[in-house]
């Protein structure tokens, strides 16, 4: 990979995570706990398994648009997924150096929502006439990651979020929270025994009064039972909209995963095993119940 792409990446990555830890406490009070129990030394040794996003399906936006930014930098399109329920669509990408987090990238497909939903969506976003990413230096990391969290569209009004939200949490997030990062996720079995299975890095969360998203179960398991994930559920913190008006809202939470050795490798000593040893990409079902880690009421099994 070209040193200047690297360099790019590293710089809005760490604009991103920065932003991120600062308003999600569940990360200072997950790494906190960590380095207090000898786990790790620092935030910089916890494997990072991917970053995920969330978009809205419209022109000039979306997914279209958003992974213009990470292919720019060496990344690489794969599996494509699709959430009936929740209308989405959604990819994953792998990363061009093993280091790098893989991304996962949502749109809400907003023309199947309803005929009201939609005229609240495009409230907000039709003044946008051109995407853009295309106004970006896609080699100026600070630049990127400025616009990671700048405004494309105006603040909502309470009552607007609240339409949504009857319709769409997802919706409702993204019209309030936009290309906020929603999610990053700690590799698990990179961590020391004790912490490096997911049953044993859940007790170890819930110890520390954080809320596991229950929705599917607590972990929820690939069909294959190689893939396995959990995620805290995202602490409410107040908004503030367009009119001044406050209300409680969903944060952006974490997850952790466990990645199993795949069957071929599986003869390999640990010290041998790497990334490519394990089970790869992203499993439909899981990521539909990881969804729910930001909504008010999440389902239940």
């Amino acid at each position: 990979m070209n040193f200047d792409k690297e360099k790019t990446l590293d710089i809005f990555l760490n604009v991103l995570f920065d932003r991120y830890r600062k308003a999600v406490p569940a990360v200072k009070k997950i790494t906190g706990s960590l380095i207090e129990a000898g786990v790790i030394k620092a935030q910089e040794e916890i494997v990072n398994d991917h970053i995920a996003f969330r978009t809205l399906g419209v022109p000039h936006l979306g997914i279209a648009s958003f992974e213009k930014i990470f292919l720019h930098q060496g990344y690489k399109k794969m599996e494509y997924y699709y959430f009936e329920g929740k209308k989405l669509n959604a990819y994953w990408y792998a990363p061009p150096a093993p280091e790098y987090p893989r991304i996962f990238m949502s749109e809400l497909i907003v023309k199947e929502l309803s005929e009201l939903a939609q005229q609240l969506i495009y409230k907000y976003t039709s003044s946008i006439h051109k995407d853009p990413v295309d106004a970006l230096d896609l080699d100026n990391g600070a630049e990127i990651g400025t616009f990671f969290h700048q405004p494309l569209w105006q603040l909502p009004d309470l009552a607007d979020y609240q339409r949504l939200l009857e319709e769409s949490e997802y919706a409702a997030w993204v019209i309030y929270n936009r290309y906020y990062l929603n999610h990053y996720t700690i590799s698990v079995q990179d961590l020391k025994p004790g912490y490096n299975k997911l049953e044993d890095f859940n007790r170890f969360v819930e110890s520390l009064g954080l809320k596991l998203n229950s929705s599917g179960g607590k972990i929820k398991v690939s069909a294959d039972g190689l893939l396995r994930q959990s995620s805290t559920m995202a602490e409410m913190q107040e908004a503030v909209f367009a009119e001044g008006e406050r209300m409680p809202i969903a944060g952006s939470y974490v997850e952790f995963s466990e990645r199993l050795v795949l069957p071929e490798f599986r003869e390999l000593p640990l010290t041998e095993i790497k990334r490519e040893h394990r089970r790869e990409g992203f499993e439909t079902n899981n990521a539909d119940k990881i969804f729910e880690s930001t909504y008010i009421k999440p389902a239940k099994d």
